[in-house]
């Protein structure tokens, strides 16, 4: 009988994709390494950016109103910190918004980081990640260091809190960050229907 039961289980593990088998992201433990392929064709592991001091994974949207309140913001980030050895990665997992339409969007909002699409939502999942935009830094052993929002206001004119800037600046001094978790706020992710809906 135990052997039978351990026979179902490792039928069962065996049909699930490895990116569901795999630990959910924690602070301060190693993020959820995953393999996505980018609007430019490219395949992107995160396993790659290894040597970086730091990456930033942000989910986004296309047609999100937060999410596009912040496009210049990230642009403007990725401009200040990707000479800094620090990596963006910008992730569409939204179901209802299409390859074409994050190319299309991509192109528009003049985005120079790998924008990759998330089909089946499989990464999203791992981290847990829930609205758009939402943020998590890894440092160089791509240990999970902070998550949450990009600041505390998709108002431009309303920003008082630069979290991830404040993540970033001191994780490149080699320092604790002080706030390692904050709030994202935005829309949420269009997951894709699971059986168990």
């Amino acid at each position: 009988m135990k052997r039978l039961v351990n026979l179902f289980l490792v039928t069962v593990c065996g049909l699930l994709p490895m990116a569901a088998l795999a630990a959910a992201a924690e602070m301060d433990k190693p993020a959820p390494l995953f393999k996505l392929t980018g609007i430019d064709g490219k395949e992107y592991d995160l396993e790659s950016f290894k040597d970086k001091k730091a990456v930033v994974v942000m989910f986004i949207a296309t047609r999100c109103p937060y999410s596009n309140a912040y496009n210049e913001r990230m642009v403007k980030l990725f401009n200040d910190y990707h000479g800094k050895d620090v990596a963006f990665l910008g992730i569409n997992a939204n179901n209802t918004e299409s390859l074409d339409d994050v190319k299309a969007h991509a192109k528009d909002k003049k985005f120079a980081f790998p924008v990759l699409k998330d089909e089946g939502n499989m990464v999203a999942d791992l981290y847990d990640a829930q609205v758009t935009p939402e943020i998590f830094v890894l440092d160089g052993a791509l240990t999970l260091r902070y998550h949450g929002r990009i600041d505390n206001s998709h108002k431009i004119n309303e920003v008082n809190t630069h979290d991830l800037r404040n993540a970033l600046d001191a994780l490149l001094a080699g320092k604790e960050i002080s706030k390692k978790e904050a709030k994202a706020f935005g829309c949420t992710i269009k997951r894709v229907k699971k059986d168990s809906d």
